[in-house]
């Protein structure tokens, strides 16, 4: 089984971190060993101070070139990844899409209807490329930006209930969808470093919600124990 991360800077990471991608890689190789592949075109870490991600300073050195694959961007959303998403199904032959968007498109780019008919586009050419292919996405976690300004975070609820109905509108047997939840504990003191983007513990519940979603709802790999 072939997973793929997409998502923005909370996906890629900058120099120096794990991300939840390598929390990810290490839970799938306790429960799947030998029986899943991690893919993607893109495999850098965002450098600050460049001009496009390159770094490969992960905080864990031994973590695996292959497993350090994804489609994720530092300011990318769902506006950027709708048209990325099928050449890069198609070149991978990803089978599970891990999908964390959504705030980097409503706090610069779109409002919350226009993100939603993104979501439906990069759904759609997701399943063009693969008929088959299944999806997690995660609501967005509303940063600290949402509690300074309540019309953002306005907008980011009602985009979240939006992401929902849509996940319930286009969900089959054929490409099954799941909704992810937001970690209950999330707190963007302890669990980010700057508000917005995951420190160690919150790269830890982040992957939680995806590996549990994914148990849970279709009996895949175990659950999450960091």
């Amino acid at each position: 089984m072939r997973f793929l991360f997409v998502g923005d800077s909370m996906t890629i990471g900058r120099a120096g971190d794990f991300t939840w991608r390598y929390r990810m890689w290490r839970h799938l190789e306790s429960v799947r060993p030998g029986a899943y592949e991690i893919v993607g075109p893109r495999a850098a870490l965002y450098e600050p101070g460049a001009d496009a991600p390159v770094s490969d300073t992960y905080a864990d050195p031994a973590f695996p070139a292959p497993a350090r694959r994804h489609l994720a961007g530092w300011g990318e959303g769902w506006l950027h990844m709708a048209p990325l998403i099928g050449p890069a199904v198609t070149a991978s032959g990803a089978d599970v899409l891990l999908v964390s968007l959504g705030l980097i498109d409503l706090g610069f780019y779109t409002n919350s209807d226009q993100t939603t008919g993104n979501v439906r586009a990069f759904l759609a050419a997701a399943r063009a490329a693969n008929p088959g292919v299944r999806a997690v996405l995660l609501p967005v976690i509303p940063n600290v930006r949402a509690e300074e300004e309540p019309a953002f975070a306005a907008e980011c609820a009602r985009f979240n209930e939006l992401l929902a109905k849509t996940v319930a509108d286009l969900d089959s047997a054929a490409s099954p969808l799941l909704l992810g939840s937001v970690p209950e504990s999330y707190d963007l003191r302890a669990d980010t470093y700057d508000g917005t983007h995951p420190g160690p513990t919150g790269e830890h519940k982040l992957a939680a919600a995806f590996a549990d979603a994914m148990h849970q709802a279709w009996g895949l790999g175990g659950p999450y124990r960091g």
